[in-house]
């Protein structure tokens, strides 16, 4: 498997304007690319359209049930699916997650909650599909089944710590990663220290060649710290009606 630079892509379906305008900014301030559907017929489309790396779903949609849609998903492709519903009824999360939804957040909700719940399907999403991915940002890959680094091609020698942190920060190549989850993954409640953490970048930085070229792992003050490629291609951009999908039959 291999995970490109740019951010993960999230169909979020939902008919609700308001509410959808609002869960668009905020993936986009995540780093996410957000790919808006307004019902059911959308979303399956821009599914097949953009293959997206998750689906963020109501359930209560004007020309159907989510339901339906998830068990549409889950009949093609694993992609992980959280499921965003006014409905709090224990059958209805129960059904949900029979059908293969992987999450069930009932508004109303905390975004730094959603957040963290999409994080954890993106995750399992990577882990499903493939426990040792290639992350491949142009001249830096790590092929993480042979524990490998490369820069251009030639090996880099890295101390356990350092591989740890540059994987992390890969599996979520695009989006800032907080620097206590960074602390957390690596190095479990041995360390709590920013600073230790930042003497560990600096390190990647230097072997690694991740300053202002091609591939750059820059700090985000106060937050944490994002790996990206500068060169990565665009993607599909995610405005209110994305404008390279198929036309709607009939119109």
């Amino acid at each position: 498997m291999s995970l490109a630079a740019d951010p993960a892509t999230i169909l979020v379906v939902e008919d609700d304007l308001a509410l959808r305008t609002v869960l668009v900014a905020t993936l986009k301030a995540a780093g996410y690319r957000p790919v808006p559907a307004v019902d059911a017929a959308e979303g399956r489309r821009w599914f097949a359209h953009y293959k997206p790396d998750l689906i963020l779903l109501d359930l209560g949609l004007p020309d159907g049930d989510g339901q339906d849609l998830i068990s549409h998903v889950r009949a093609k492709d694993l992609t992980p699916i959280v499921v965003l519903s006014a409905r709090d009824a224990p059958a209805s999360k129960v059904e949900a997650l029979d059908r293969g939804a992987d999450d069930y957040v009932t508004k109303p909700f905390g975004v730094d909650e959603l957040l963290a719940r999409l994080r954890a399907a993106l995750r399992h999403g990577v882990q499903v599909r493939g426990s040792a991915p290639v992350v491949d940002l142009g001249p830096l890959v790590i092929d993480m089944t042979h524990r490998r680094v490369t820069r251009d091609g030639e090996d880099i020698a890295l101390s356990p710590k350092e591989y740890d942190l540059i994987t992390e920060l890969a599996l979520r190549a695009g989006e800032v990663v907080p620097h206590g989850e960074l602390l957390q993954k690596v190095w479990g409640s041995e360390r709590s220290d920013v600073q230790y953490l930042r003497v560990y970048v600096g390190q990647l930085r230097q072997k690694l060649g991740l300053g202002d070229g091609e591939v750059q792992l820059t700090a985000v003050p106060g937050v944490g710290y994002r790996l990206s490629a500068a060169a990565a291609g665009a993607g599909p951009s995610s405005p209110e009606e994305p404008p390279a999908a198929p036309p709607r039959p009939g119109r």
